[in-house]
């Protein structure tokens, strides 16, 4: 039975690593492609409830850089930040894992060691 949930872009540096993580210490996962499944409102005020929307919105990445001055602008509020992040899911910080109703972000072997403990 897979209970947990990844999310991200297949193709990003940080999924791949936590994809080959979960594989290799024998965890199923599911995963919801944001480019192809796309994002939803609900899920992210989910996700912000536990996490804040500031740890969720990635401002360090390629597709921030390239966003407008007033796109950055409108998204220093949680309600723009919802709505940019919906619009443009790469600025989402990946993965997100949700395990039994808790949202984990970002990925590093210590984490995901003391998540599962392993």
């Amino acid at each position: 039975m897979i209970d947990m949930t990844l999310y991200g872009i297949p193709n990003c540096t940080t999924v791949k690593k936590a994809r080959a993580w979960l594989a290799g210490h024998a965890h199923e996962v599911a995963f919801h492609d944001f480019k192809k499944q796309g994002v939803d409102a609900a899920w992210l005020r989910d996700v912000i409830r536990q996490t804040g929307w500031q740890a969720l919105l990635n401002t360090r990445g390629t597709t921030w850089r390239k966003l407008t001055d007033a796109e950055k602008a409108a998204a220093d509020q949680e309600a723009g930040a919802i709505a940019l992040m919906i619009s443009h899911p790469s600025v989402i910080k990946r993965p997100v894992l949700e395990r039994d109703g808790h949202y984990h972000l970002g990925f590093a072997e210590d984490q995901y060691e003391a998540l599962f403990g392993a």
